[in-house]
């Protein structure tokens, strides 16, 4: 019988250890968006930081938290939600410490420049109290985007095909491509304004060439990198040229394709900012630019929250699109 009570004691009370760390990893995002919030409420504000109409710091710490309060209550019957809602709490806390910090920095004590630095609250202004225009700027980005993005990536993925599956097309492209792809695309400007008929199309022909070499490049290395032995096994079994090509070359090339992709997304939205500069009137890039010229930098953040915003949406569809082509890596690499 006392066998038995050792036994179970101390397993007991590692159960409750277990327990009590869950209990303050679920508490550390209430105790610190509480504290943002009542630092926010309570602390005086700077006399040279401009005030704003509503405290829009505040209500987006506690519109944040009612999210993940819900999270929390609905994962106690959802799994799935609540090891999500664990995992993520204390990253959560984490970055509403690190805004807490940057609210007292700005906002309440003034320790850095207040033109170039402005309070959060300022830069939440401009995005709540300016939504169409912003929108407006948004969606002439995203046809930009998808316009140079689609195109670049279709050519550039054909382009990486040709240059793993022929050697004459190696022979006569690759040379050209080694020449003009390092080449940055803005640098084709006066080119594009020359060339093309309409702002739209010369910046989307810009994005599409940032897209185009990445993906071209790591399209063909893929192929080149797949094994032999694959080919050769096909071709035993009776499966053509072309059979090869789509079935066993193209699919082992699939995770370089998509590392292409992701190259040339981020390359896409660092040439977006200097694409809108040929003559736009609307676009994020061309909005940060001038708000910058205008010295309203809490705008110009507020334009770049929604850069980030858009690339973080973009490269998180791309991620789930990989995961289920690719979903036979599963197990076999490290996810």
């Amino acid at each position: 019988m006392d066998q038995d009570i050792s036994a179970v004691v101390p397993y007991s009370l590692e159960g409750n250890r277990v327990q009590l760390r869950r209990f303050f990893r679920w508490l550390l995002p209430a105790v610190s968006a509480g504290a943002a919030v009542a630092v926010d409420l309570v602390l005086p504000r700077d006399l040279e930081q401009a005030p704003v109409d509503h405290p829009y710091f505040a209500w987006l710490l506690l519109l944040s938290l009612a999210v993940y309060l819900t999270a929390s209550a609905v994962g106690q019957k959802v799994p799935q939600l609540k090891d999500k809602v664990d995992y993520l709490a204390p990253l959560y806390a984490g970055v509403t410490l690190l805004l807490n910090l940057l609210n007292i920095v700005t906002a309440k004590l003034g320790l850095l420049p207040v033109l170039y630095f402005p309070s959060i609250d300022r830069v939440l202004a401009v995005l709540a109290e300016d939504p169409v225009y912003l929108l407006k700027c948004m969606a002439y980005s995203y046809r930009l985007l998808f316009l140079g993005w689609f195109f670049g990536a279709l050519v550039g993925i054909s382009t990486g095909i040709l240059l793993g599956f022929s050697k004459a097309a190696n022979y006569w492209i690759w040379p050209f491509i080694r020449s003009i792809g390092p080449i940055p695309s803005t640098a084709w400007i006066p080119l594009v304004l020359v060339a093309f008929p309409s702002v739209v199309s010369g910046s989307a022909f810009l994005i599409a060439l940032s897209v185009w070499f990445p993906t071209t490049v790591l399209t063909a290395s893929g192929i080149a990198n797949t094994k032999n032995a694959y080919f050769e096994v096909a071709s035993t079994l009776g499966a053509s040229r072309w059979y090869q090509i789509r079935k066993v070359g193209i699919p082992a090339a699939m995770p370089s394709v998509f590392l292409g992709l992701f190259n040339g997304t981020t390359a896409s939205f660092i040439t977006l900012v200097t694409a809108e500069m040929l003559g736009a009137k609307y676009g994020l890039g061309w909005y940060v630019n001038w708000q910058k010229e205008m010295m309203a930098y809490a705008n110009v953040y507020a334009g770049l929250i929604l850069i980030a915003v858009s690339f973080f949406l973009i490269i998180t569809g791309l991620f789930k699109i990989r995961n289920r082509i690719l979903v036979w890596q599963k197990g076999v690499i490290k996810w």
